[in-house]
């Protein structure tokens, strides 16, 4: 009994000492957090086997700003709800006994329903109107738009940094078009020493002024130009560009936000309509579809594979906040909002086992000063996605380090190059990271890192260098 009881003992210390030394950053990696100057405190690690055994658990049940890391919350329970197949229908409609006249005109308004599509480019736009000229539709009396999938859902572009006309700050909206954002177009006049723009799509009452500055110096890199909206006296938006680009970067293009997204989807719609040689009698304006509307034609969206790939290698914003609102949308009648799609969330995790009394989700994307999570949290996440049905479509949406998406300029030495799927995030103040690290064992890891301090700049290096550490296990 006594040498039973002395083994326990022994297992035990074993344990804690296990516990305890898991509890640290290893010895290879103590001085690269020393480099950040950064204090233990603003850090948050987990670092563990994809079956169970954790390696590093600094501060893990710390609530901290995650960023975009967040979106890994909102587009694994899109995936784990909806399935890989889902998609956004978006619809054009008529009233019954709708025909088309002899001159091509419609004898009733067209519907348009929104289905909250993330994905709606101007391409989709283009085809499904050309739906309706294929049918000898050339004349449109009035459309009205529905957008009641969606509740009062519009923000402010500018509330968060001040930078209303950057895409990264787009409203979500049931009918978005490209985003909501324009192309602006820069193309160099060597000849004439200076910089010609061109902006696409044309928008009604929307107006470029103004041009980089030319310089002759060798292309240090991507130009810089900044862009300020601006209403004019005839109630236009005029786009001021200032900067300086050197021609010798070649053409290159910007997206900028220059209309709120109602807007920029109907004055899109007029101009590829009237593209098309059809004609808008009417107004654009908002209503319902009757219940006993016809279908006239459709357009469906990439399958929500697709584009949580989109979201999270590219850390789309406004995509991931129409990816919660549609989350909303399938939990509940009803016009959906914020707070239901953070419902939804809570539910589809709990389903799973997964209550982080912590999380604060905000508006799903990670673009929030308000949004909360632990790093223990996101690891129990990503472990359950790893058994999960949807695993290969979940881990094929993160970036590839030193390959794609926002690691694509990270981690290219050998040893890391390819070897990573992390999801990023960024703010003023935080520096997060999680995904899943190959090692040379075979073994697979996953991994968070969340810092929140207002010099978390610094902490890059030591992420890098964090992930090469696992590889090199």
């Amino acid at each position: 009994m006594v040498r039973l009881l002395g083994a326990i003992a022994i297992a035990a210390s074993s344990a804690l000492s296990f516990a305890a030394a898991a509890q640290s950053l290893p010895p290879e990696l103590t001085g690269a957090w020393a480099a950040t100057g950064l204090p233990e405190s603003a850090l948050s690690v987990v670092v563990e086997e994809v079956d169970g055994q954790r390696l590093i658990g600094v501060n893990p049940q710390q609530p901290r700003n995650p960023a975009s890391v967040m979106k890994l919350v909102t587009t694994f329970s899109a995936l784990d709800s909806l399935g890989p197949a889902y998609v956004w229908r978006t619809q054009l409609l008529v009233e019954p006994g709708t025909t088309r006249l002899p001159d091509g005109s419609l004898s009733g308004p067209l519907y348009l329903r929104a289905s909250g599509d993330p994905e709606f480019q101007l391409e989709d736009l283009w085809s499904l109107l050309r739906e309706l000229r294929v049918r000898g539709v050339r004349r449109i009396p009035e459309l009205i738009v529905d957008r009641s999938i969606f509740g009062p859902v519009a923000i402010d572009p500018g509330a968060f940094d001040n930078d209303p006309s950057r895409p990264y700050n787009a409203s979500p909206d049931a009918w978005m078009v490209g985003l909501g954002a324009v192309r602006l177009l820069f193309t160099p006049d060597r000849d004439a020493r200076q910089w010609r723009v061109v902006m696409d799509p044309p928008l009604p009452g929307v107006r470029v002024d103004g041009v980089p500055k030319w310089s002759d110096a060798v292309c240090p890199g991507s130009p810089v130009v900044s862009t300020e909206p601006f209403i004019t006296p005839s109630g236009g938006v005029s786009m001021r560009v200032t900067g300086t680009a050197a021609g010798s970067c070649g053409e290159f293009t910007v997206y900028r936000l220059a209309l709120p997204q109602p807007a920029h989807a109907e004055a899109t719609f007029k101009l590829m309509w009237q593209e098309q040689g059809g004609t808008l009698t009417g107004r654009i304006r908002q209503g319902q579809v009757p219940p006993d509307a016809v279908l006239f034609a459709s357009h469906d969206s990439p399958p929500l594979g697709d584009v949580v790939r989109r979201i999270n290698k590219l850390s789309n914003n406004v995509m991931a906040r129409s990816l919660l609102l549609t989350l909303g949308a399938n939990h509940e009648r009803g016009p959906a909002t914020v707070a239901s799609g953070g419902q939804a969330v809570s539910a589809i995790l709990a389903a799973r086992g997964l209550n982080f009394p912590e999380l604060v989700l905000d508006n799903g994307s990670g673009l929030s000063r308000d949004g909360r999570i632990s790093a223990d949290s996101l690891s129990r996440l990503l472990g359950s996605a790893w058994k999960s049905a949807v695993m290969p479509e979940f881990v094929s949406s993160l970036a590839i380090s030193g390959t794609d998406g926002t690691v694509r300029r990270r981690l290219r030495d050998p040893s890391a190059q390819g070897m990573a799927h992390l999801k990023t995030g960024s703010l003023r103040d935080v520096r997060a990271m999680a995904g899943y690290v190959l090692a040379n064992s075979g073994k697979r890891y996953l991994v968070v890192s969340v810092v929140n301090d207002e010099k978390a700049q610094s902490v890059n290096a030591f992420n890098d260098q964090l992930i090469a550490w696992i590889a090199a296990r």
